[in-house]
């Protein structure tokens, strides 16, 4: 009896390996069979980004520590403040920022197209560093304009030195040192919004963007453009003390800024046209100490008055220098071009100067 049982034994054991086999395979599904269904709710994108399993098991998460997301939405708001704020202005008054693009050395010739396409290129940077799935694009459109930048001010560094870089509208910042280190830390700032910044995502959201941008931009130029000549001057403006008329005769009003060499060399080339029966009221727009001083030095023969505010919104002032011709208290022409030929081509054609 015992000796059939040893003689059973290798059976029993091949079945219950062969049982063993068969338990493995039936957990497993037949090819033929169809994949087993995804809980309801389930997100493979999610999955990819958070690290959790396809079957629904979580691994190690994979998010960025919080010091590194701090730090990635507050260098990208500080970033996108700048870059929109120096944006709008450009692309909301056009012709102020052609002006002070003309003061930084840029042929006025291409002042204005460049101050539209800079507008929109910083506007477009400061929108898309702002949302988390273009911030990487923004930010390194961001890291291109700055670049171009400093390479433009180092190359120009010699002629610009001392003078007003014209990157805000309402903050003066002097080319020199600092001009490259302030530039470096928003360099800095848009390094870190976009190296921490998830993968960039929807090319097309991007480009509405840049299109939407640029529809304002459009329709705020023709909105500048379309500014009505003609309206009416103060009746009189202060000048030493006094009530000085504008209300007869010719006057040229002029609007500058003592310290601005575009300024200056304008004053110079204007003080050497014959000027007849026009009469010139000079308006310093900074620093009025030094004015009197100013129009010695440039040798332009003016009435100075300190009435800046009254006469700039009369005359919708954008930016130094600039002038308005006025003729028996109307106003004639806005002169927003100081350069080559202007404003003395302008003033020759419009009969206030010869």
């Amino acid at each position: 009896m015992w000796g059939g049982l040893e003689t059973c034994a290798p059976i029993v054991n091949r079945l219950a390996r062969r049982l063993a086999t068969a338990a493995q395979l039936i957990k497993l599904p037949h090819p033929g069979a169809p994949l087993p269904l995804r809980p309801k709710g389930y997100n493979g994108d999610h999955d990819r980004q958070y690290g959790t399993a396809r079957g629904g098991a979580c691994l190690t998460p994979l998010d960025r520590p919080g010091w590194k997301t701090t730090l990635n939405w507050g260098s990208a708001i500080l970033l996108a403040l700048l870059f929109l704020a120096s944006g709008i202005w450009k692309v909301t008054d056009p012709q102020g920022a052609a002006v002070r693009m003309a003061q930084a050395r840029v042929p006025e010739s291409l002042s204005l197209a460049a101050a539209v396409l800079f507008g929109i290129a910083e506007t477009v940077s400061g929108v898309l560093v702002l949302v988390p799935r273009f911030r990487r694009w923004g930010a390194a459109a961001a890291a291109l304009l700055l670049i171009a930048f400093m390479a433009y001010v180092a190359v120009e560094y010699n002629a610009l030195l001392g003078a007003d870089c014209s990157c805000f509208p309402w903050i003066r910042r002097v080319v020199g040192p600092g001009f490259f280190i302030g530039d470096g830390a928003m360099l800095v700032l848009a390094v870190m919004a976009g190296l921490w910044a998830r993968p960039p995502e929807s090319l097309r959201g991007a480009v509405l963007v840049l299109g939407a941008v640029a529809v304002f931009a459009v329709v705020s130029f023709g909105v500048a453009e379309a500014r009505p000549a003609g309206v009416r001057a103060p009746a009189s403006v202060m000048v030493a003390g006094k009530p000085y008329s504008l209300e007869s005769g010719k006057v040229f009003v002029f609007f500058f800024d003592p310290q601005c060499m575009h300024c200056f060399a304008a004053a110079q080339r204007m003080a050497q046209l014959h000027w007849g029966d026009t009469r010139i009221v000079a308006v310093p727009v900074e620093l009025p100490r030094y004015a009197a001083q100013f129009l010695s030095d440039t040798g332009l023969k003016a009435a100075l008055s300190t009435d800046f505010e009254k006469l700039k919104q009369a005359f919708h002032y954008t930016s130094y220098p600039f002038g308005v011709a006025v003729e028996n208290g109307r106003e004639t022409a806005p002169l927003t071009k100081f350069d080559g030929d202007e404003p003395v081509a302008t003033l020759k054609r419009l009969g206030f100067a010869k």
